[in-house]
This record gives C-alpha cells, structure tokens and sequence, in this order.
C-alpha cells in the first residue's frame, strides 16, 4: 500500500468519526494513530464526553468486533477472560469465553476494579492471547483496547500501578467541546438523531481489520533521520532529568513515542518523520508515564505544563 492509500485510509476514517464525534479533531488523530502503531489507549476525561461513542464508531467503521465491559469493584478476571467449564458428556473441558474475545474493547471505568483483575487485562494487552488453563487462545491482531477513567471521582477505584500504566500506548484527554460543537450536538438531538445509535447503525464501514494490517505494515518504511532520532530521544530523556519529574519515561515509552511518530508522518502522506511530529504525539505518549515530585503536587503543576517546560529546552533539529 502506498502512503496516498495510507493517506487516503486515515482521511476516511477521520471522516467517519467526524459524523458522530463533533470537534476534538486532536482527540480522533492521536486515536487512529494509536491503532495504526498497534498500541492501546487510555482514553481521560469527565462523564459525558463521549468516550463510549468515540470507541463505538471506531469499531464500527472499521467492521470489526466490539465489547464492552463496565468494571466494577467486585469484577474477578473470569468475568472478562472466560473460563474452562467441565462437561460430563464430553468428559472434557469446553472453553466459555469471555468478552475479551473481540477486536475492539471498551473497558470502562478501569480503575474501579480491583487489582488482580486489572492485572489480568492489562496480561492480555501484551500478549494479545488469553491463557486459560493449559491453554494459549490467540486473539485477533487489531486487537485494541480503549481503557476510561474518570479524572474527578476517586472513591470506590484502584488507580491502576505505573508499571500497568506504562502499557498503554497514549493517554488521551477529552476536554468540553466548544461552543459551536456543542451546539453541533444539541441540534443533532433536536432533530430527532441518536448520535449512540447512529454510531452502530448508520455509520458505514469504511475499512477491515485485514487492510488494517496491510497499512501497519507500511510505517516500516517511514524514514526518520539520525538527527530527528536523536531529538526524540533526547524529549524523552528530558523527562528523566526535569528537577519536577520524580519517574521519568521508560524506553519503552521512547519506543512508543517513535512508533507514533512514524504513524502520524505517515497518515499525513509523508515518507519522512519530522521534529514537529515528534512534539505533536509527545504529550499524548509521556503525560501518563511521568510520576511528579511532591514539590510539583504541592505547586499544583500537572504533568502536561512540566512536559512542555522539558520539551521546550530541548535543541529541536534543524
């Protein structure tokens, strides 16, 4: 697949999305690019924002499997992996699966359930496999998951470990559309259109899970040079070394930040990555993964302003 066809493929899914997800066009990029990189995202933001809808027509448009699971505190790992159920007739076990069979999963609310469980899913994110028994079931290769969490409500959750964290590929926060978006919304509803609805009926596929793979296989040949390699990794070392910053970003947050790099490069149609690339996908990569010193809790900073501050020392490459 050529990078117009990889152009062509970002710019229909944009598209779609754009039916039912007014504004926030930031919010579907970083999105499509996640998927394009193979990661998964943790997706932020208040109740009603529509994280649920975001997820629901993605899965739509790419015709593939969704799930949706609502955690909750009294969630064991069976009730999402499945389990092995004896059966008398067969003298055998017969696999019940859980809803993480599927392509695309929402896992609402993830940090409500307890840590065992968490666990558990985030095992399956890696391995893109579910063990069960002496049993390895592969799943399919789009596999992704779209994690929430409630930013403002900390009763009743289990925030989930930094190790777990630093799975997810981005961190993607959804804020209050404006004005004109919302008014969008408001007059879809007034006349007589179910956005929700409209997401899982009316959206039109526009792609596979199979074309899905062909495009992936295409960022290999996004070129980076050696000096916008550098500058990425100096962006991340600059989390390490930020007086604010308690834990910085790991090397496999470098290696994330580059493979989103090359995903964004490559669905604006270029065949080279640039240092504004690296800078557009960084916050979205590293916000998650940074720990900040009491000092900067107490100062009220959020890992957003202390990222821009490192990355602005950074020598960007001419």
């Amino acid at each position: 697949m050529e990078l117009e066809r990889f152009h062509e493929h970002a710019t229909r899914l944009k598209d779609g999305l754009r039916r039912v997800f007014f504004g926030q066009d930031e919010v579907i990029e970083q999105l499509l690019a996640t998927v394009y990189a193979g990661g998964h995202v943790l997706l932020e933001g208040v109740p009603g924002l529509g994280k649920t809808l975001l997820a629901k027509g993605l899965a739509r448009l790419f015709d593939a499997d969704f799930q949706r699971i609502q955690f909750t505190p009294d969630m064991m790992p069976a009730d999402i992996l499945g389990t092995e159920v004896f059966q008398l007739a067969s003298q055998s076990f017969q696999l019940r699966k859980g809803p993480v069979f599927t392509t695309f999963l929402l896992a609402d609310e993830i940090n409500r359930s307890p840590p065992k469980t968490q666990a558990g899913l985030l095992e399956v994110m890696e391995e893109r496999a579910v063990s069960l028994g002496a049993q390895r079931h592969p799943l399919p290769p789009l596999f992704t998951v779209l994690a929430t969490q409630n930013p403002i409500e900390y009763e009743g959750t289990y925030p989930l470990p930094e190790a777990q964290v630093d799975r997810f590929m981005t961190k993607i926060v959804l804020r209050y559309p404006s004005l004109e978006e919302e008014l969008q919304v408001l007059q879809a509803y007034n006349s007589g259109q179910d956005l929700h609805r409209a997401a899982q009926s009316e959206l039109t596929p526009v792609t596979t899970p199979d074309e899905v793979a062909a495009v992936r296989r295409e960022l290999v040949g996004i070129k980076i040079s050696p000096e916008v390699l550098r500058y990425l990794g100096e962006v991340v070392r600059a989390t390490r070394t930020s007086p604010q910053i308690q834990v910085g970003a790991s090397p496999r947050a470098a290696v994330h930040l580059l493979l989103m790099t090359k995903a964004r490069a490559a669905m604006e149609g270029r065949e080279f990555a640039t240092p504004d690339d690296v800078k557009a996908v960084a916050p979205a990569v590293l916000r998650h993964r940074l720990l900040l010193t009491p000092e900067a809790h107490v100062a009220a900073e959020t890992p957003d302003r202390v990222l821009s501050r490192s990355l602005a020392q950074v020598e960007v490459p001419r």
